[in-house]
Order: structure tokens, then sequence, then C-alpha cells
């Protein structure tokens, strides 16, 4: 009779051999480094043509990505911003529409009361919102990814709402409230990237990288901001510019690093800002109008690079039309892994998808949420951009005296001419698309 192991320890070699197999598929696969600057304005970069800040390494990199340099973020606020990075939906899709919630305690600030159990309830109802939700670094870590979070993280314990296998932010402890301790990384030095990447070994690897950068606080190196005191109008404008070449700067040595270790060939880059900025020049660490938190240019206007030596062809794209929706979707492509149904983005590296996309879109919210239980209830606006034409359009019931205002990005970059007084009809053509779109429920006739 047979002894009951003998046919277990027959498959002992096969079994070997498969775990090779998987191994070196696993091995094969590209590492992935996604990079997220934080309040930074689609302008301020050399390849966009800025007269004065120096971006030399994102210059390089734009060289050699696909490069848009009309990319959008579909809502002009971090947190929901990178909650749609992750998921690949828009905010009205995935919950995740503002900062922090509106307290019932009209007296209590909303982004220190998470550290009053009362409230937790409203702050755990933000993140269940994104933890229900696919996202793309639990896909990559299933399928064998190596993951790490660092710099601005909203949504709990990344371990545990998002499915990375290691991370600077905590999540938990108290005041933890956009990325704790992560938010170390860049301002001071990469070690924590550099030590993950080396304990990887042969196992593909993803890196979160999203400094605090340049956002605020504007305390940039001496020497840089020396630099730009002689060439800023103000101040304030001195210390921001400071603050992206800063920026700049550890992106640079985050590439020479990947170049060192033999790993730049095999890795994917992605960048994008998380949403935009126009530094307020009067005030220090302030925005101006018409920046960050607004459906304006400089609110949503964000370059978008991907890039992977011999596998992504290089090209400045400056007529067609990308939003960081898409980064998914083109992730997926690149590796050739599955989506999960009904995501709204198109794979980016598809010429033919993207020369037929006419058309983008993007909402704006309050800076808090008004209603944790109904995420939309506080959208502001909603707009798209069809072609060369923009059309913004208010929500009555958060903005009560808004218009309409129509712009042509083309001749008009900055939106210093409403034209929808003069093109009714436009207007009305394009709100369609829109509301084709989406239409809010309280506004759906």
């Amino acid at each position: 009779m047979k002894s009951p192991l003998s046919f277990p320890l027959r498959l002992v070699p096969l079994l070997a051999a498969l775990g090779l197999l998987v191994a070196s598929l696993s091995a094969a696969q590209p590492n992935i480094l996604v990079i997220i600057s934080d309040d930074q304005a689609w302008a301020d970069y050399g390849f966009m043509g800025h007269p004065h800040i120096a971006t030399p390494a994102l210059d390089k990199l734009a060289t050699q990505s696909l490069t848009f340099t009309r990319g959008y973020t579909p809502v002009p606020l971090c947190r929901p911003s990178l909650a749609t990075i992750a998921t690949g939906l828009y905010p009205h899709q995935h919950g995740v529409t503002g900062t922090d919630p509106t307290l019932p305690d009209a007296g209590v600030n909303a982004q220190t009361g998470r550290q009053n159990p009362k409230y937790t309830r409203y702050y755990e109802a933000i993140i269940e919102q994104f933890r229900s939700r696919p996202n793309f670094v639990r896909d990559l870590t299933s399928r064998g990814y190596r993951s790490f979070e660092t710099g601005k993280w909203w949504e709990g314990d990344p371990v545990k709402t998002a499915g990375f296998t290691e991370a600077m932010t905590v999540g938990t402890s108290k005041g933890d409230r956009h990325g704790g301790i992560g938010l170390e990384i860049g301002r001071q030095g990469l070690a924590p990237i550099t030590n993950f990447i080396a304990r990887s070994g042969a196992q593909p690897w993803l890196v979160w990288y999203a400094p605090m950068l340049p956002h605020t606080p504007h305390t940039p190196p001496p020497e840089l901001l020396a630099k730009y005191l002689k060439l800023a109008p103000t101040e304030p404008d001195a210390r921001y510019w400071a603050c992206v070449e800063w920026f700049d700067r550890t992106c640079g040595e985050l590439f020479a690093h990947l170049e060192k270790i033999g790993q730049r060939d095999n890795t994917i880059l992605v960048y994008t800002p998380a949403n935009g900025w126009i530094q307020n020049p009067a005030v220090a660490h302030r925005f101006a109008p018409r920046s960050k938190l607004t459906p304006y240019e400089g609110g949503n206007r964000t370059p978008i690079m991907i890039s992977w030596p011999g596998r992504v062809t290089p090209q400045m794209s400056r007529d067609h039309l990308a939003s960081n929706i898409d980064l998914w979707p083109t992730l997926a492509a690149l590796l050739k892994t599955p989506l999960p149904k009904n995501l709204p983005g198109v794979n980016l590296t598809d010429t033919k998808a993207v020369a037929a996309r006419t058309a983008i879109f993007g909402e704006q919210y309050a800076h808090n949420l008004a209603d944790v239980a109904a995420p939309t209830r506080s959208l502001e606006h909603r707009w798209i951009i069809d072609g060369w034409t923009k059309l913004i359009v208010p929500d009555a019931r958060n903005v009560s005296a808004g218009k309409p205002e129509l712009y042509d990005l083309k001749s008009d970059p900055w939106e210093k001419t409403d034209l929808a007084a003069q093109q009714p009809a436009r207007v009305r053509e394009v709100a369609k698309k829109l509301d084709a779109w989406w239409t809010p429920p309280a506004a759906a006739k």
C-alpha cells in the first residue's frame, strides 16, 4: 500500500519549479513609481514655459515621457484628487469629495475634531467611502507587488484601507490628519524610499511618492530662497517658486538613484500634480483667486507624464486631453492586468482612444463635506472641456447667484474673457454634454 504522503511528495519538484516560474514572472514585471506633487500650477515648469522656475529633472522627464500638457484633475483639492488617482473614479463615484467633515457642533474645528471620539464616525464615514472601492494599489499588491506609501495620505491606515504592504503614514495616531510622519518624505530626504527599494530585492515594487511639496509651508532650503528672492516680484512668490525647485530636486534624486541601481529602464514613472495653485503675491502660504478649490485652470489643470524606457514612446502632446482618472487604466494596459468594470478613464498610451476623446469633465466642492452620508451635497460647480471650449456650471443649491461661464482655452488659457453671454447656443450645446456625463441627483429633472 502506498504511503498517504507518496503522491504529494512526487509533486514537490513540480511545485518547486512552479514556484521558480512564478518568482521569475514576478521579477519580470516593471516597478512603478507614482509621483504626485501637491499645490503646483500647471505653468510652473521649465517645459511649460515658466521664465524663472527651474525644474531640470521634470523637464528631462517630460522629454522621456508621453507627456500631456493639457492634463487635468477632475477635482481641484488634494484629498478627493488622490482618491481619484487611486480608484480611477470621479469624486461623485468614490464619495471622497472634501477634506474634512462638517461636524454637528459649529464651534469645533473639523481639522482637529478627529481627536474627539464623539466625532469619530464622521471621519470614518469618509474613509469607508474610499475603502469600499477597488484601487490600483490593492490590485497590484494582490499580483505580487511590494508597495510603499509615502507623503500625503488621508484615508486612515494605508495598509488597511488601500492595500499597501508598507507605509510611512500610520493613520491612527493622534492628529494624523493627512499623512503624519509620511509628510517628512522629500522635505527630510528620501531614505525611506531607497531603503524600501533595497528591501524589495527582485520582487517588483510600487512606490507612492506624494510629498507635501511645493505645498505650504513654503520653507525651502536657504540657497533656493536666496536665488528666487532675486527673481520673484515678492517674497511669497519667491518662497513658492523655491519650493517648486525643491520638489524637482527630490525627483532628480529619485531618478538618479534608479539609474545608479540599474532599475530605471524597468520602472514605469507616472507624474501628476494633485491639484493646481496660484500663489497670492501679497500673502505668504496663501493661494490667489481662481486657484486651488476652484473650477478654473489654476485649480484643475495639471500636466501628466507616463515614462517607461523602450516601452512608451516619448511624445509631447499639446492638443489632446488627459485626466488623472486615466492613470489606473494606463497602468493596467502597460502591465496587461484586468480592470474593474465601468472605470471612466482611458489608456493614455492608446493613441486611437486618446484621439477619439473630445471632452473631459470635472467637479468642484466646498473644502468640507456638508453631509458625509451624501458626499455630493457640497457640490459647487461642474465643468466640461469640449475641444478647446470650457463650460463651468454652478450648482444652484450652493452657488445660488452663479451663472454659467464659457471660455475659449486656445486663445484664453487663463480664462480672462467669459463668452457665455455672447454664445448662448454654445452654452446650451456643451451643457447637454455635461448633463449627459453626470447630473447631480438633486438637480435631476
